[in-house]
């Protein structure tokens, strides 16, 4: 054990947890490339868990920080007018496509989901949610009640009621043989019969739904649910969030919000992971009479403060000007395509899926085929051999997930598949596959 992660782990919480047999510590990094305390270089799959979404160093976002930190102001509050954070508000509402949006910025992916449920209970006179099955929406007690994840559960007190809907668990019995017209069918029925049997539907204040579920594995569910989701709740006033935070600008590749890609416009988009390439910013997008009806004062003291919605600003342009979506959806396609062509060949890897820059290979005992964590945990291992970083996930914790930066290149992908399928293949081998 190193001297730095045996000083972690003495005045670290337990529950804090860390990759690797012998976690790395990493002390630069140059586009999608890091290098750890030892000098070993890695291409980074996971960018931070989505975070540095362009990647290190990046000399648009470095400079106009850089720019800000010289004007002596750090922070100052939402008490007074910030310049950067009206421009970014701007910007993020103009390209929402929600009608007469509004934002509010927080600190994290969490605080924002925070945000959407609360003006939505509170324009609904609600204190019933609906989510979905294997989701994750953050640490706070808010967001642990609608994660429909037990494993990341810190609590089982709820400040409201959660109802959970089918949508990814395709797996289960009752589902798993049905065509995505019969599957979208049978969840819209139970659908209707929680809001007829189970639940009043005026006392149900939103639907929060992640496009594609991160924590989750990347699962997803088929085209055509939150659309037909959604005609139900219209029917009855029940608002829609789409959580965004993992899916937003652009990554999926198909379209720049994860939700277009269904065809339907939420009330409210949370966001936050990316836009500031690793400086801490979250917040909400939605409708202007929505988020004007939280009742109460409001301030934030951090949220939206002058170094993150700068660093955002710049980010933001970058991955309009450099049309990084584009670069997903082809980066994305060249790994997609190799790992499913390579897991014909595996009997370890049971699925492989994706979109854009976000795939995800699921790992399975082969003399059992249930999920298996502990070959997931090899293959990170594996990888990290290599000089790939890559995360992990799931509901069983059986499944690696990742997700470059956005500006990873062609060339890089083929490396990046490479190493992994490498990695994989030797996993496979010693499974005895």
């Amino acid at each position: 054990m190193s001297d730095l992660f045996a000083r972690h782990r003495a005045v670290i919480p337990s529950w804090v947890a860390t990759n690797y047999s012998e976690p790395i510590e990493i002390v630069s990094g140059k586009g999608c490339r890091v290098t750890d305390e030892q000098g070993n270089s890695y291409l980074d799959f996971f960018a931070g868990i989505l975070t540095n979404m362009l990647g290190y160093d990046i000399a648009e976002v470095r400079e106009a920080v850089e720019r800000q930190i010289a004007t002596g102001i750090y922070h100052t509050s939402t008490l007074y007018l910030i310049r950067s954070q009206v421009e970014l508000a701007e910007k993020i509402a103009a390209i929402s496509g929600i009608p007469d949006a509004k934002v509010f910025f927080t600190n994290s992916g969490s605080e924002a989901n925070e945000v959407a449920l609360a003006a939505a209970l509170a324009h609904r006179k609600a204190n019933q949610v609906l989510a979905m099955r294997n989701s994750y929406h953050g640490r706070t007690f808010g967001t642990v009640a609608v994660t429909g994840n037990a494993s990341w559960k810190a609590s089982s007190n709820d400040p409201f009621g959660t109802h959970y809907l089918h949508g990814t668990d395709r797996q289960l019995p009752g589902y798993r043989n049905l065509s995505d017209a019969e599957f979208i069918e049978a969840c819209v029925a139970d659908l209707r019969a929680l809001l007829t049997a189970a639940v009043h539907p005026s006392d149900v204040g939103a639907l929060i739904a992640e496009p594609i579920q991160g924590v989750g594995g990347f699962t997803m569910a088929p085209d055509g649910l939150f659309q037909a989701y959604k005609e139900v709740l219209d029917e009855h006033g029940i608002l829609f969030i789409s959580d965004e935070v993992q899916t937003g600008w652009g990554r999926t590749g198909e379209t720049f919000w994860g939700i277009q890609a269904y065809g339907i416009t939420p009330d409210f988009m949370t966001f936050a992971k990316g836009l500031a390439n690793g400086f801490a910013i979250g917040g909400v997008v939605g409708r202007g009479d929505l988020l004007d009806g939280i009742r109460g004062n409001g301030i934030s003291t951090f949220g939206g403060n002058p170094i993150a919605t700068t660093a955002a600003g710049a980010t933001l342009d970058y991955v309009l000007s450099h049309d990084l979506q584009k670069n997903a959806a082809a980066c994305g396609a060249i790994v997609i395509d190799g790992l499913k062509d390579a897991a014909q060949q595996l009997k370890t890897v049971t699925e492989v899926r994706g979109k854009g820059l976000m795939f995800a290979v699921d790992l399975a005992d082969p003399a059992t085929g249930k999920p298996s964590p502990a070959l997931a945990a090899k293959a990170m291992e594996a990888t990290r051999q290599r000089g790939l970083l890559v995360g992990k996930g799931g509901l069983y914790g059986s499944t690696l997930r990742m997700a470059p930066p956005l500006t990873l290149s062609e060339a890089e992908a083929r490396e990046g598949l490479g190493l992994l399928v490498d990695a994989l293949r030797a996993v496979d081998a010693e499974a005895g596959a």
